[in-house]
């Protein structure tokens, strides 16, 4: 069942990442519907389909049944919705549509192995909420904490730095020392943190004063300490089940 499933996913990688370049993308999000790219995402869909299940349209003819129409389906609704506020989150929610309809056409043909409560299992939940925690959990935790102490540009300007790059940073990097722990690879961790104090050297050396400084290892330090409380967490838990 699971081999199934993620050939189907093949099939949708090399259709929607592989095969299709981004000037498709780009006439299908101006055109919509009338782009001739549409149809050709579609055909290499259909292509990528055959390949992967060996051209057995006897065996698999509803799987071409169901995830073609549906997929072009839910390629226009998302192409009729877009903008750009929105691009990322229907991105994503076109992504989801189409692994759901993918689980469907498994469950169809392996419906005495597919169960989503036998995939809920105490370490699942275990692992998502540690995960959580190191992540999201420990972002606004860190937020509402350092909002204590304010870093202002004493002449005024514009920092330039991209728009909310440091909460993606910070949520990366406890992903990457929680995966570490887990995994039982602690050198990781001090591969990361030296790896993020050379980047970070050229800002603090620059620094006039200290509050730079004090303020990134702060949040550093505090980045790090959420992130190991999360791993040996879920190393606890998930042992103790």
């Amino acid at each position: 069942m699971l081999f199934f499933f993620l050939t189907l996913v093949l099939a949708h990688c090399l259709g929607d990442f592989v095969f299709q370049p981004t000037k498709w993308v780009k006439h299908k999000r101006k055109k919509k519907y009338k782009s001739k790219y549409v149809y050709y995402h579609i055909l290499i869909h259909f292509l990528a389909l055959t390949l992967v299940l060996q051209a057995d349209f006897r065996s698999y003819w509803l799987a071409f049944l169901i995830i073609i129409p549906t997929h072009y389906a839910i390629d226009l609704v998302k192409l009729q919705l877009q903008t750009k506020k929105n691009a990322r989150v229907l991105f994503a929610a076109d992504q989801i549509a189409h692994l759901i309809i993918l689980a469907v056409v498994t469950a169809i043909y392996y419906p005495s192995e597919f169960s989503i409560a036998a995939l809920i299992t105490p370490q699942l939940i275990v692992f998502i909420t540690f995960l959580l925690i190191a992540t999201v959990v420990a972002s606004v935790c860190m937020k509402v904490i350092i909002s204590k102490w304010s870093l202002e540009d004493t002449k005024g300007e514009k920092s330039g730095s991209l728009e909310q790059a440091g909460a993606y940073i910070g949520v990366l990097e406890r992903l990457f020392v929680f995966v570490f722990i887990i995994t039982g690879h602690w050198e990781g961790v001090g591969f990361l943190m030296a790896a993020k104090s050379i980047f970070r050297f050229g800002d603090l050396s620059k620094a006039k004063d200290r509050k730079l400084t004090e303020y990134v290892l702060i949040g550093t330090l505090m980045s790090f300490g959420f992130a190991i409380l999360a791993g040996l967490g879920f190393i606890y838990f998930n042992s103790a089940i």
